[in-house]
């Protein structure tokens, strides 16, 4: 094999865990702004008073609100979940490209050896 092609190959693979971690961390500091959006809304919704609450009509704005606040656990936990996905997913890309400069060492070195006879 072509050692620029083997390099290309290397660089590729770093490239992508490094896409893949980046990514993934970007999604988790995303949990920390949406959380804070999630409390806000929270505490607006909650500072009226509960006959109010109770007394909204269906499909108001109130009622919306309610099912926003009472969406968001989920779509947090989806941030969270996602976000260790692709950096585990970048983490496991770096170790499959370490494998493959590990198990192409005793070729290499055996090439070496030939070359020197």
């Amino acid at each position: 094999m072509d050692k620029k092609m083997i390099m290309g190959v290397m660089m590729l693979l770093m490239i992508i865990s490094l896409v893949f971690a980046i990514w993934g961390v970007q999604m988790h500091t995303k949990v920390v702004k949406e959380e804070a959006k999630f409390h806000v809304a929270q505490a607006e919704y909650f500072s009226l008073d509960k006959v109010t609450r109770e007394s909204a009509a269906t499909g108001s704005e109130l009622t919306q609100d309610l099912v926003e606040i009472v969406n968001y656990p989920s779509a947090l936990m989806e941030l969270k979940l996602l976000g260790v996905g692709k950096i585990l997913t970048g983490i496991y890309v770096l170790l499959f490209g370490i494998l493959i400069a590990l198990v192409m060492m005793p070729v290499r070195l055996g090439n070496i050896i030939k070359k020197k006879k």
